[in-house]
């Protein structure tokens, strides 16, 4: 299958979206010359800039400087799916990392993401209307239960809550849908606008942002660009998936290609099947389907199965594959058969910084003074804000609850180092989408495909079949 709209033939609608209400994209100067900080910033995305505010609001008087290669959105911030979800649902995966205790801690602390993003005003269009997982096959049904027994074994069974079929199509009607859970603590946002908005209130706040300006560490104190130097206390790197060969993080993180597919408005289509709350929603597959609508009607889906890179290498294939925006295209209309007259208008893709555990890390390098986040693994729109947290009280030298956080961790799973990842990273990848799609298909997968796909699982790494 082809599909409708080849990806990469225009940027995402979010940022088009964003700049029209913005009245035009308008960056700011690049740094030119030397300067001093408190605090410089690699990145310009919901990291940086929610570090940026963090370490104001630790340090008022801080200076901070955001160092952004082209403009504050022009990464993942700028293009995902605007989900804006804590750590509730991967509770079951977290106990198994951290422990109960620390695993409760960590999605505890993820219930102050949406309040943190609804001070940023209505603009960022956040929904808090909540998520859906919903189960198309039995083998995905034990999925939703064990995210149920999770929560209720750490005594919040209101974090997810079970939904029958009939209770999941009184939000959203499909054939397809089985039954579900519904987690309270997410919601949705207009991506591109949020990360406007950080950038918005990070100037007026002080920090000092400069886009069309790549930088590059060049250890303790010390920032290169190509027009100047930053000289600062404390660095923080927030680079998402082009950190991925820097030495302090290499071979914890793998590239892999995010894609999603969206329709025109079909407001009066989603009355039909009657999906007008709001509801963010995800089937329970490893290389997940997660979709969501928007203020104006349209309807975006997208597919977690794009490609895998070579070493740190971030290429076509991870802006241009067309199979992928196929399988997106391919999920929406099997998922949401009511949907069918809808028209697939735009598709775009991007690469995504994973860990093997699918858990973000924070970090500093063995030299210290170089903070750092990755591993967001397509779960970074509230993480980020996490994240953002611990780095601004790590770069403020505070001992707290943010900078103890369960992701902040020197060591975490790592990833074999190339070709072997990029090698049994592809081998791995095309046997989960065998199993999964022999599943949807009420198959049974080739023992060869179920054999390879089990392989990270017996390692201890989050990446296959569950």
């Amino acid at each position: 299958m082809e599909p409708s709209v080849a990806p990469g033939g225009a940027p995402p609608w979010w940022l088009e979206e964003a700049f029209a209400a913005e009245g035009g994209r308008l960056d700011t100067e690049p740094l030119t010359g030397d300067v001093s900080v408190d605090v410089a910033i690699v990145g310009g995305g919901y990291t940086g800039l929610w570090t940026a505010l963090a370490v104001l609001d630790r340090e008022p008087s801080a200076g901070v400087a955001v160092l952004e290669a082209t403009f504050c959105g022009a990464g993942p911030s700028g293009r995902n799916g605007g989900f804006i979800e804590g750590y509730w649902p991967a509770l079951a995966e977290l106990v198994e990392l951290f422990g109960k205790e620390r695993a409760v801690e960590l999605a505890t602390a993820g219930e102050a993401i949406r309040p943190a993003v609804r001070a940023l005003g209505d603009d960022v269009w956040l929904r808090e209307s909540g998520m859906l997982m919903v189960a198309t096959t039995a083998l995905q049904e034990r999925v939703l239960d064990r995210a149920v027994a999770a929560a209720a074994a750490a005594g919040r069974p209101d974090q997810a809550i079970a939904l029958s079929g009939e209770e999941v199509a009184e939000r959203c009607r499909s054939p397809r849908f089985r039954r579900g859970v519904l987690f309270p603590d997410t919601g949705t946002v207009q991506p591109a606008r949020l990360v406007r908005s950080l950038r918005r209130v990070a100037i007026a706040r002080g920090a000092r942002v400069y886009e069309g300006t790549p930088a590059r560490s060049d250890g303790p104190g010390r920032v290169r660009t190509p027009l100047g130097v930053v000289r600062a206390q404390t660095i923080v790197v927030a680079t998402n998936a082009s950190m991925t060969d820097w030495r302090p993080v290499r071979g914890r993180l793998t590239v892999f290609g995010s894609y999603v597919v969206l329709t025109d408005p079909v407001p009066e289509l989603l009355e039909r099947i009657e999906w007008t709350g709001g509801e963010a929603i995800v089937d329970a597959r490893m290389f997940l389907h997660y979709f969501r609508t928007t203020n104006d009607g349209r309807v975006l889906m997208g597919s977690g199965s794009g490609p895998i890179g070579f070493g740190n290498s971030i290429d076509r294939r991870f802006t241009h594959d067309g199979s992928t925006a196929a399988r997106a295209e391919l999920g929406l209309r099997r998922l949401l058969p009511g949907l069918a007259p809808a028209r697939v208008v735009r598709s775009w893709g991007g690469p995504i910084d994973v860990s093997a555990d699918h858990i973000p890390f924070v970090g500093t390098t063995a030299g210290g003074g170089v903070h750092y986040a990755a591993g967001f693994s397509g779960n970074g729109v509230g993480p980020a804000y996490l994240a953002g947290q611990a780095l601004g009280s790590l770069a403020t030298g505070r001992v707290d609850e943010w900078s103890t956080l369960p992701i902040v961790r020197e060591r975490g799973s790592g990833v074999p180092p190339e070709p072997f990842r990029y090698v049994g990273g592809a081998t791995i990848r095309r046997a989960i989408l065998a199993c999964e799609e022999a599943d949807e298909a009420g198959l049974r997968a080739p023992k060869a495909a179920r054999a390879i796909a089990a392989v990270p699982r017996l390692l201890g790494m989050r990446l296959g079949m569950r």
